[in-house]
Formats: structure tokens, sequence, C-alpha cells
């Protein structure tokens, strides 16, 4: 928070100052442009000329063909014993070739590569004489300056805010000489990966789809790629008169018959049936967008800080909120590698839904959250349906699933139930935000049902006279047995926290809470404790030593989490001791380390705090993109959101914080400007 009389950040300045520029490519991690919903990923050209980086949109998504001789309805799942009943989970069946069908239908394409065509030669990076590039991200602008056979060579790229649109514009003599042009290319795409990195798209199938010119005028060409029973068009714009030829396969290139200027302008956009713009309009307005963006919301200014961190920790803050911004501010949540390559098949993960998005919140940038918020009432009637087919009243959220919200089969899929909270969460940061009755109504169906589902998935045990969460039941690690794991930790207190949320919720509505609601919240088992400290469910053994790896959900439970009154202070102080001291922090997840930032912060461990979000096991590399760890291939979006989150904690505080500005910060060796930040629970 600024200090009375204290001058606004310079966002401007504070962003630009960040500006990534590279001289090679890297050939795992592109340099991006797009809109939250499509983005292009370049190399060192600007384009995709040299590495084949990834076209992708949260639209573009297809299905194969069924397995020979099978039906959807061969699919039955598996019933587990489950309290005494039997109950059908999404599982997979190993002799069902359908069950595999499922997991990896639908997926997500690689729309297509766009590079630069130097005449009739054949030309690798290597070729190059020199190469410089930076991305300016206060306008969302790749500028790459190439020289090639003793000639200059300027790129610029960018993509519309609004339209899945790209904007390329070249000078170079090369192009006045009929030398340098730009070509488009097509992979085939199916679900046999289940990951596809650091590129996506299958190029050596070229007979497995097709590709044809279904329009061709003298500044424009419409294109149609068709895999299996999915087809889309891509329409190009140029700057003066040309014909696009068909060169091998699926490439095509743009041959200018006018060759009298040494700047070519293209736009390639994939929503044909919406106006079709040239590369000038979208720069303009990609000029005009980004500027827009940075000035909204929260912002951190870390230099006039004496720690010698602040430099990187303010890098990270700047170039994770453009990364999150053209990766993950779509409609739907995003998977968790973004528009960057292809991760479970380009499907999204609900339980992540959290550290995509939760972020915004505290940063005040709803006009981006409300996006993808949408999606719990648009999903709400599979959820309603998916209890219920399970004998549970309420809607059960999905975990990896697509648009249309079909869960994917899959054990962990089918028994983790730390997503079954998260709208409740969102709700809640949302009526802090805009504490209106519409607010109160336009949550109401999904904070009903959610909540009926928590009350009836918690089974009453007769013997502690207590409601039992599992089993079967798959904890946030996603590393015990399910069959034998119950009452853990973390979901105990998350079921706490949303049933409050949700009694809360009704009587701002003046309405009588569901007497479930009251039943489970007030008798829920009790938090597990071993040693003083608490464990991740009632009667593990080796907790400290065999379980001591995968996500550290318990810190989970007071710092992202506010704790509850079953929340004992002084045995999670003992427990987040225990934590920081034996836990294994190089096989964890990159979201890890902004729970643990958080857990840090609200224990005014405030240096703490700063370590975990700097920590040698979360790098972020040139660009902003970070990893998520040792199973997941790179980057891995979780791992920025959790970052972002922990530091809006850090900077606007929390309920209950210490009465000062940035609260999460230490005192000494950090000087914070912050802004436009919003307080957590």
């Amino acid at each position: 928070m600024l200090a009375d009389g204290e001058p606004n950040i310079d966002r401007e300045r504070l962003v630009r100052r960040h500006n990534p520029a590279r001289t090679v490519s890297n050939l795992q991690s592109p340099m991006q442009v797009g809109n939250g919903r499509f983005a292009f990923g370049a190399d060192i050209s600007g384009l995709q000329t040299f590495v084949p980086f990834a076209t992708m949109s949260e639209w573009g998504w297809k299905n194969d063909q069924l397995p020979a001789g099978s039906s959807l309805v061969d699919y039955h799942g598996q019933d587990l014993e489950t309290h005494g009943r039997k109950v059908n989970y999404d599982i997979p069946a190993p002799r069902t070739p359908v069950s595999q069908w499922l997991i990896s239908n639908p997926n997500r394409m690689n729309l297509g590569r766009i590079g630069l065509r130097f005449g009739d030669r054949v030309v690798l990076e290597s070729d190059l004489d020199s190469a410089t590039q930076h991305l300016d991200l206060w306008t969302g602008t790749i500028h790459s300056s190439l020289r090639w056979d003793g000639h200059d060579i300027s790129i610029e790229t960018c993509v519309h805010p609004e339209q899945d649109a790209i904007a390329i514009q070249i000078e170079s003599l090369l192009v006045a000489r009929g030398q340098l042009s730009v070509f488009i290319d097509f992979p085939f795409s199916n679900g046999e990966s289940k990951f596809s990195a650091p590129y996506a798209g299958i190029w050596d199938q070229p007979e497995s789809h097709s590709t044809t010119v279904e329009e061709s005028q003298s500044t424009r060409a419409r294109l149609r790629h068709v895999v299996d029973d999915t087809s889309y068009d891509v329409v190009l714009r140029w700057s003066q008169k040309g014909h696009v030829k068909h060169l091998t396969d699926h490439r095509y290139v743009l041959e200018l018959s006018e060759l009298s200027s040494s700047f070519l302008k293209l736009s390639a956009t994939f929503e044909p049936e919406i106006e079709i713009l040239d590369a000038s309009v979208i720069a303009k307005a990609s000029a005009a967008s980004w500027p827009t963006f940075w000035r909204s919301g929260g912002a951190i200014d870390l230099s006039e800080s004496s720690d010698p961190r602040w430099f990187e920790l303010e890098r990270r803050i700047v170039l994770a909120q453009y990364i999150m911004a053209v990766n993950a501010a779509g409609d739907c949540p995003p998977q968790e590698s973004g528009l960057v390559n292809l991760g479970w098949y380009g499907k999204f993960h609900m339980e992540m839904n959290w550290w995509h998005s939760g972020y915004l919140a505290l940063f005040n940038r709803w006009s981006l959250l409300s996006r993808s918020l949408n999606i719990y009432h648009r999903f709400l009637p599979k959820a309603v349906q998916r209890a219920s087919s399970q004998g549970y009243k309420g809607a059960r959220w999905p975990k990896m699933t697509d648009p249309e919200g079909k869960m994917a089969p899959g054990e962990i899929n089918a028994l983790l139930i730390w997503q079954q909270p998260h709208p409740l969460a969102f709700a809640e940061l949302d009526y802090r935000a805009h504490p209106t009755r519409q607010t109160l109504k336009k949550w109401q169906p999904v904070v009903r049902a959610t909540a009926d589902f928590m009350a009836s998935y918690a089974a009453w045990n007769k013997e502690t006279r207590v409601y039992d969460l599992g089993p079967p039941l798959h904890v946030v690690s996603e590393n015990t047995d399910p069959r034998v794991t119950y009452n853990s930790s973390f979901e105990l207190e998350y079921w706490r926290f949303g049933l409050a949320v949700a009694m809360k919720w009704w009587d701002r509505l003046g309405l009588e809470p569901e007497k479930s609601w009251f039943t489970v919240l007030n008798h829920l088992a009790p938090l597990p404790t071993q040693d003083g400290v608490y464990v991740l469910w009632p009667g593990v053994q080796e907790m400290w030593t065999k379980y001591n790896w995968e996500h550290p959900a318990l810190a989970g439970m007071y710092g992202w989490l506010p704790g509850s009154k079953k929340l004992d202070l002084a045995m999670m102080r003992a427990t987040s001791d225990k934590i920081w001291n034996t836990w294994r922090f190089d096989n964890c997840w990159g979201w890890d380390f902004g729970l643990l930032s958080v857990n840090a912060a609200r224990l005014k461990e405030c240096d703490r705090a700063i370590d975990f979000l700097l920590d040698e096991n979360m790098p972020f590399d040139d660009v902003g993109l970070a990893p998520g760890g040792s199973k997941v291939p790179f980057p891995y979006l979780p791992s920025l959101g959790a970052f972002l989150f922990a530091v809006a904690f850090m900077a606007g505080g929390w309920d209950g914080c210490p009465n000062r500005s940035t609260p999460g910060f230490p005192i000494h060796g950090w000087k914070v400007r912050s802004e436009g930040f919003s307080k957590a629970f």
C-alpha cells in the first residue's frame, strides 16, 4: 500500500524494465503473444521459422475415431465399496478400448505453424549472421531483428486482444527482391500421447489429414484444415498482391507478385467468421489493450529495496502476470501447460482452477476472472447428474475435464475431492469484491448444489459419532492408497471452510440454511494428529519419511485457508516447522512453493515466505515460464498462479493480518510500494 501523498507507481517503467530479450531460440521455451484464449509461440525469428512451437486456442479440440467395434455405451466405470454401498466411479477399464478413448478425447490441437520463407533456400538458425529479440510487455509485441546473407530483417509479432488473429509485420529489402516471404504449415494430431512437449502436433503423417485452399484472392486466402471429423479455417490477409501456393504436404507459401515494397504486413485469423482485420489494425489493438491491462489491478514496485533479490522477485511478478494473461484468461480454465504445448491431452483440471485463477481476485482483475468463473454454472447440470448417479445430493464437480464438463476416467480423477469446495471459495471472493444481492443470487444455485454434495458425501460413523470423508479418497498429494485413506487433514479443513461459507451465504440471503450443512459442519471428524503435529490421515505410518514429498497440503490449512475454530494454532505452527525442516522440496510441484509462502506469511514468518517465492526448486526462465517439477513437462502454469496468489496475499494482507502495509513482506531489507490489491480471507 502506498503511503499518503506518495505518487502512484510508474507502471510502464515497472513493466518495461523486465522486457525479456534473447539472441538465440530456447528450444523448449517460446516467447509468446496472445490474449488468454489464443496464443502464438515464437522462436528467435518472432515466428515459428526454426522451431515448431505451437499456435493454440481454447476452442481447438478434436475427437479421434472410436476404436473399431467400440461404442461409448461399452464403458461402465467401476463399482467401489463406499460406506456400506457400491458406488460407481469413472475409473478406467483396461479391457474396454473405449475407456482409454474417453481419457484422451477430445484432445487439443496445434492449429498451425507460421514462419519465414527464404525464397528457395533452406535456412537454419545457425545460418543467421546475427539475431536479437525482445518482448515489449507493455504492448504485447515481439520485436525480432535478424541479419542473413548480408541483409537486415525486422519482424514484429502480436495478437489481437479479442480475436484469434496474429499480426506479422516484416521489413527487409529481401521482401522487395522476392527472396523473403511467409509459410504456413499444419500438423496432424491425435490422442495417442498424454503429453506432447516441447512441441505439439504430428508432422510425419501427411496422409492422415487434409489442407485445401477454399478461397484465393490477390490479398487474401482461406485455408481449411481437416483432421478426422474436425475442420477449421485460417484466413491470411497481406498487404500487396500475391497468392498462396502449395509447396509440399500441408505447407503453403505466400508468393508476392507485387515487389515494389520492402514491407510485408500479414494477418492470420483463426476465427474466420468474424471480420478479417489487417495487420496494422491488429497491432494497434494490441498496443492499446496491453497498457490497459497493466494499469488495472494490483502492482508492486520493489526497486527501493536493499535486499539484492528484489530485482529477480519483481521480474517474476511482472513476467508471471504476462504469461498468465496470455495463456490462462479464457472462458475455460487452462490446461496446466497453458497454450504452450500439450499436457494431459490438452484437458484442464478443476482442482487447479484455484491456482490458475484465484490470484486474479486478489489482483482485482475481475474482468479476466469473470470469463472463466461461469464454468461452474455451465458445468452444473452435468455435476448434478454425476452426483445423482452415485447416490449423492447436489453437484459433484469433475477433476480432469473438457469444455463440456465430461469427466475423463481415472482413479485419481474419480476419487479426488479437494476441487469440490472451490466454487464456494470463488463465490466468497466475488462477494467480498461485489457485496450485492445480485452477487448472492448469481452464485446461489452453485453454492446450494456444492454444499449439498459436500454434506451428502460426508458419511456418519456410528462408532466414532463423527462424519468421515472417505474412503475411498485421493488426497491432494495423490500419493496414498485411496482405498484406506480417510479424514485427510486438508480436505477436512476445506470442507469446514466451504460449508461455513454456504451457511453464511444463506444467512446473507435471509434464508434458513439446510440442516445437513449445519449438522455435518459441526460433527466433522477431528483433524488427525501424531506427536503434537497434524498428519495426512489418521494412523498414517512413517508420515515424515515416507510421505514427505509431493504437495505439502498440510501447509494449506493455515495460509491459503484462514483456519477454522477446530485448528490449534500452536500445533499448526509445529506442523509447519516440521514441513519446513523435513519435506523433500526437490520432489514437489511448482504450486507448492506459493502454498508454502502464504503459510509462512500467515504465521508471520515473512523472511521464509520470500525464500519460498525464490526457492531454487522453482526457477523462472528468461521469459517467465516455470517448471512444475520432475513429473511433468515444462512449463507448468499452476507454479505461476500460486506464486502470484502468494505475492498478492503478502502485499494486500488477509483477514486478521498485522496492521501494517504489505504485512506479508519482511520489514528489513524490503521497501515495498504496492497498490490495487484486495485482502484475502
